[in-house]
């Protein structure tokens, strides 16, 4: 029988027909929603197939989607067939269920959630993340992948992967999100995101304020799990960039006197860091390469084999966009997610890295439930102009209220309905020294990513015309 696109809708339909807590206000979610139950009974009803292969696990609010795609590379480049389950998506909903970087097809999205279909009908109250969980370790299963990345949705005690017993445990930078949930203090999300850590599996932790990282280390003792940390046990520095990639250096602890005797006298140091060259761009993105390659040598103390060349390759092919990407050079034109006060300040520090000399126009559109006075509090000191615009997602907040808000703050700012409408209206804003820089959900740098060329070529025939 022959595939119907149409047949792809409709798994959709059946998929967001569940309870959807990515489509529900964060001040109607509460804790008591989220629970283990119904994950341990779907999976055992599917004979466990995420047991069948060894899983890296990584939670944290901000990095954690970048760490995971660079880990995941690194190991494709090494040969190993490798699952990674990420969300959100930016653009099409498979994108969160990749074997080597590609993401599964349509087909197979539907193919398995036929497949799964009599044991979700036989578990109550299942959420729509719970089964797109099992489909994609089901998905994982089914390829015979050589090892997993997966990355938690929201928290890590109570999201729907904790359900396994991972080879290495990855928590990256933690902050302020999803409080209704997590906790409404650094502690309490730290405690929900530690959750992940499991009796005497290695734990990598990202580099981190004081207080998350005592209640992560207290964790990590409580079960007897050693722990590797970045900033502690291995070091790093940016090292050069450019807007299309840029190096990171890294050396262990006990390498530090050399490093001081190389920043010395580079030329006649007989030692030198590992050098790692990305094309992520921003500091963070530095921390979250530190951070994957502390997970890849921790794989490799288990006994899988990653060699130099994998490591200098994969992370040199990482693909993770809407992540300060550009996406045009004239004018230049960069997209990010950043939709919580934390991720405001990387994408602040980030321009004022790589776009010192420009004047910044702003596309911006988030959330409803999302901090946005401690968002705007971070990014329009930095702002010339703000295009304030809506994504189709159901929480999105209206522009007109975005308006309002980068006002009180002294941003001038106008609200567009679309995004190729903001795309189009930045556009004739900017001026010869302006960089556009769309930032938000990533359903809207998913958005501009997807319109910018369309949007371009408009452009192009009015300016002809």
């Amino acid at each position: 029988m022959s595939f119907d696109e149409s047949q792809y809708q409709t798994t959709l339909d059946f998929l967001y027909s569940f309870v959807d807590y990515s489509l529900t206000r964060q001040d109607r979610l509460a804790a008591a929603n989220f629970n283990l139950t119904r994950m341990v009974q779907l999976m055992e009803t599917l004979g466990n197939p995420q047991e069948t292969y060894p899983v890296i696990h990584v939670a944290g609010t901000k990095g954690k989607g970048s760490t995971s795609a660079m880990i995941a590379s690194v190991l494709e480049y090494q040969g190993y067939r490798v699952g990674l389950y990420t969300s959100p998506h930016m653009i099409d909903f498979v994108e969160r269920i990749q074997i080597n970087h590609k993401n599964i097809s349509h087909e197979c999205l539907v193919h398995i959630t036929e497949k799964l279909k009599p044991a979700i009908a036989k578990i109550p109250e299942l959420t729509t993340f719970e089964i797109t969980t099992a489909i994609a370790m089901q998905a994982f299963a089914d390829a015979k992948v050589d090892i997993a990345v997966l990355e938690v949705g929201l928290g890590g005690r109570l999201d729907s992967t904790n359900i396994v017993h991972p080879l290495v445990s990855v928590i990256t930078s933690l902050s302020f999100d999803h409080m209704n949930v997590l906790g409404d203090t650094i502690s309490q999300i730290a405690t929900e995101k530690a959750g992940i850590i499991k009796q005497g599996r290695p734990v990598v932790l990202a580099p981190q304020d004081e207080t998350p990282r005592k209640v992560v280390e207290m964790i990590a003792n409580e079960r007897s799990a050693p722990i590797y940390e970045v900033g502690r046990d291995l070091l790093f520095c940016a090292g050069p960039h450019t807007l299309e990639d840029q190096t990171v250096l890294l050396w262990k602890r006990e390498d530090q006197d050399k490093m001081n005797r190389y920043l010395h006298d580079a030329q006649n140091s007989e030692w030198e860091p590992l050098r790692i060259k990305i094309p992520l761009l921003g500091y963070h993105q530095a921390q979250n390469t530190a951070t994957a390659y502390a997970v890849i040598e921790e794989v490799r103390k288990s006994g899988l084999q990653v060699s130099d060349q994998a490591v200098e390759k994969g992370f040199a092919s990482v693909q993770w966009p809407g992540r300060f990407e550009m996406i045009n050079d004239d004018p230049i034109i960069m997209i990010d997610s950043a939709h919580n006060p934390d991720s405001a300040l990387k994408l602040r520090l980030a321009m004022d890295d790589y776009l010192t000399d420009k004047e910044i126009v702003l596309v911006f559109g988030v959330s409803e439930d999302k901090d946005v006075r401690g968002i705007f509090s971070q990014l329009l000191p930095r702002v010339k102009f703000m295009v304030a615009t809506q994504s189709s997602h159901p929480r999105a907040m209206q522009s007109e209220k975005l308006v309002e808000l980068a006002q009180q703050s002294g941003c001038p700012a106008i609200a567009t309905g679309d995004l190729p409408g903001a795309l189009e209206a930045a556009f004739q804003i900017a001026g010869e020294n302006s960089a556009i820089v769309v930032a938000g959900s990533v359903f809207v740098a998913g958005a501009a990513r997807e319109e910018w060329p369309r949007v371009k070529q408009r452009l192009a025939v009015t300016k002809q015309n």
